[in-house]
């Protein structure tokens, strides 16, 4: 299975959230066991729960860390780099999905638990969700992750 449908898949299970789908599919690469990486990322859906940064974004944001991140102090070098390739994937991201926002992606604000049910009921996570997650994870494969 691919990174596309293992990402898809896990969101579809309509249980695992956009970061965590992203996140993990990529995770094992990295020597990073898949259920550390579903952790890890739990609580990042949604746009961290309140409907800031699209989740399917902020799982890549992790996986460009978990490839690239700085632990050194004073490594200019690997903390420019990873700031560079946040910021083209965020580039990116919001060019092939229209922002970056979860609220405005989604066209309303699930912060709340009667917003998050309208959602729901809508489909969003389905209509929305699903694409956000397959852009994320071809951008992702495309800057070479």
């Amino acid at each position: 299975m691919n990174k596309q449908e293992t990402a898809l898949d896990l969101v579809k299970s309509n249980y695992f959230n956009c970061a965590q789908s992203v996140f993990s599919a990529f995770s094992e690469d990295y020597a990073l066991p898949k259920e550390l990486a579903l952790k890890i990322s739990s609580g990042l859906g949604g746009g961290v729960r309140c409907g800031e940064v699209c989740g399917a974004a902020t799982g890549a944001v992790l996986v460009i860390g978990l490839s690239c991140g700085f632990y050194i102090l004073g490594d200019l070098e690997a903390k420019e780099h990873v700031g560079r390739e946040t910021a083209e994937f965020m580039k990116r991201f919001k060019e092939k999905s229209g922002g970056c926002v979860c609220r405005e992606l989604l066209g309303i604000d699930i912060s709340t638990p009667e917003n998050r049910m309208k959602a729901k009921e809508m489909g969003l996570f389905t209509t929305v969700c699903h694409s956000l997650v397959e852009n994320a994870v071809a951008i992702l494969e495309d800057m070479g992750y």
